[in-house]
């Protein structure tokens, strides 16, 4: 019972630090976490017949970029302020929800920054010397919960996600909302969607993309229907929404990390 009431205590301990950390302005470098090498079965096939991926080993941000630290970001680059910013790389929903082209809304500053293209989440992480995630990157991350590297056969794993994509929209939470897996990345499923560095090959059956498809973010595109292991219905519905979006696209629901 006392090692039991200890290890509560640290981890409480550790919860604690981390929002601390988080409730800083938000200039300070964001931590990345080291994700192991592995070997994984995509539910996306390299070629056909072929779904078996490898992966080396990289580092991720410990949770998605937030509004503070997209701001500082958009100080120091006033190219990307929502009001200077060329609509060939963001389009006019554009960091719409800040308060000014400059400053997020307080409550807002450690939440998930959203209403950014990939051009511009490619160009924060550039400026970190970092980069966008691959899809088989991101793919590999999401795939662990809190003891497994892969935890996709688990069933209660399974369900802790679809759980989660099944609440109703609301306000997004502070970022480290959800608990870290075991790479020490968090808030992967349920949070926001994310950009990848290779969203417009993941699966685009002909140029029909339009923004107004872009903010309803609750559907799954007719191609997805089509994969293997349709028991990872959040994952295949995760890149129908990649593969429905052009890089000047934003929406409400999409969010980044950035890795190296």
């Amino acid at each position: 019972m006392k090692t039991l009431i200890v290890a509560a205590a640290l981890s409480l301990a550790w919860a604690s630090g981390f929002a601390a950390n988080l409730r800083a302005e938000g200039t300070q470098r964001p931590a990345m976490m080291r994700v192991a090498a592995g070997e994984f079965e995509s539910v996306l096939p390299v070629a056909p017949g072929k779904n078996r991926v490898r992966v080396a080993s990289f580092e991720m941000d410990a949770v998605p970029v937030t509004n503070a630290q997209f701001a500082a970001f958009v100080a120091a680059n006033p190219k990307w302020r929502r009001d200077r910013v060329s609509r060939l790389m963001a389009d006019p929903q554009y960091l719409a929800h800040w308060q000014t082209p400059t400053t997020p809304v307080a409550a807002e500053r450690n939440q998930p920054v959203i209403r950014v293209s990939w051009y511009a989440a490619r160009a924060y992480c550039e400026s970190r010397e970092a980069r966008l995630p691959t899809w088989y990157e991101w793919e590999w991350a999401a795939a662990a919960n809190e003891s497994k590297a892969d935890a996709r056969n688990d069933p209660r794993w399974t369900q802790q996600i679809l759980a989660w994509y099944s609440q109703p929209a609301g306000a997004l939470p502070d970022v480290g909302s959800r608990p870290a897996n075991i790479h020490g990345v968090r808030d992967l499923h349920g949070v926001v969607w994310e950009w990848v560095e290779d969203y417009n090959g993941l699966m685009v059956a002909g140029d029909n993309r339009q923004q107004a498809e872009a903010d309803d973010t609750r559907f799954c595109g007719p191609g997805a229907l089509t994969m293997e292991q349709k028991e990872q219905y959040a994952t295949l519905m995760r890149i129908a929404m990649l593969s429905s979006l052009k890089a000047e696209f934003t929406t409400a629901t999409m969010g980044f990390r950035c890795v190296r």
